[in-house]
């Protein structure tokens, strides 16, 4: 029987193989982190820095609550004021969409019931995140991402 010996072509061969493997995950993983960034939020950082005291501060005077929750193919949106009472907006947009990626991104038809707003949408189960900007009565901005969890039903 003969010995077989671990030479040093061995070893480079290993090395070279380890290192390819490595490489080739790093430029797999920095490729989709680039090809699903979905752009940026504010053109100038520094500016929107200068604001953002201000606007939180009277986005936090109106002490609105909000939540979401979805059952039966209707998406639900509830503002309710320091008193927990509805909240009728005067300008509502809002884009449903997965926290992850911008694919499933949708705009509902939001419509106000006397109670919330409400919308169809039949969504899948799992995470998903509705980024809304509000104006109250007296033109005060609201901006506020709100968690939403669909169970399977």
């Amino acid at each position: 029987m003969t010995e077989r010996r671990f030479t040093g072509r061995h070893m480079a061969m290993i090395f070279i193989g380890s290192f390819t493997v490595i490489i080739a995950v790093n430029l797999t993983l920095a490729w989709n982190a680039v090809a699903t960034f979905p752009g940026l939020e504010v053109k100038n950082s520094y500016v929107a820095s200068q604001e953002f005291d201000v606007r939180r501060e009277a986005q936090e005077s109106l002490g609105w609550q909000v939540s979401a929750r979805a059952a039966n193919g209707v998406l639900t949106l509830s503002i309710t004021d320091k008193q927990g009472a509805p909240v009728q907006v005067s300008d509502l947009d809002a884009v449903l969409g997965r926290a992850t990626h911008v694919k499933d991104d949708v705009v509902p038809d939001f419509s106000f019931n006397g109670q919330a707003y409400v919308a169809d949408a039949s969504l899948e189960p799992g995470n998903w995140n509705i980024r809304m900007s509000a104006v109250a009565q007296d033109g005060t901005e609201f901006h506020q991402r709100v968690v939403l969890r669909v169970e399977k039903s």
